[in-house]
């Protein structure tokens, strides 16, 4: 590992997302979100589980059956350019990250997005 890396200061982030986003994670080996769609001009990762597990819960799983949460490790230093955006209450924080600089935040994620919780219809 090299020194830079033993340094830098890593921010945990939480997407919540459902199975055909996770499908397309998986094929980048589990280190990459995919190309947004035309009518999605922001990728929002957000700042607390919480906040994941109630939009995979109560939005993904009505819309598609199965929502996941997934958690995944950010340089901070990276992330200073995107301000947190409060999206309701003081705990619901989102950053907005423009479609077009998707591919760079990419490079910016360290290590593997990981599936932390999986929520189906009943």
């Amino acid at each position: 590992m090299s020194r830079e890396q033993t340094t830098r200061t890593t921010t945990t982030l939480w997407r919540p997302t459902g199975p055909e986003e996770l499908a397309l994670v998986a094929e980048s080996g589990w280190t990459a979100w995919p190309p947004r769609l035309p009518e999605q001009p922001i990728f929002y990762p957000v700042l607390n589980e919480d906040y994941a597990i109630r939009i995979a819960r109560d939005w993904n799983v009505p819309a598609s059956g199965v929502g996941y949460v997934t958690k995944f490790e950010t340089d901070t230093e990276f992330l200073a350019r995107y301000p947190v955006r409060q999206a309701g209450g003081r705990t619901i924080l989102e950053l907005w990250v423009p479609a077009e600089e998707l591919t760079e935040f990419n490079e910016h994620i360290l290590g593997p997005i990981e599936v932390v919780h999986e929520f189906r219809s009943a």
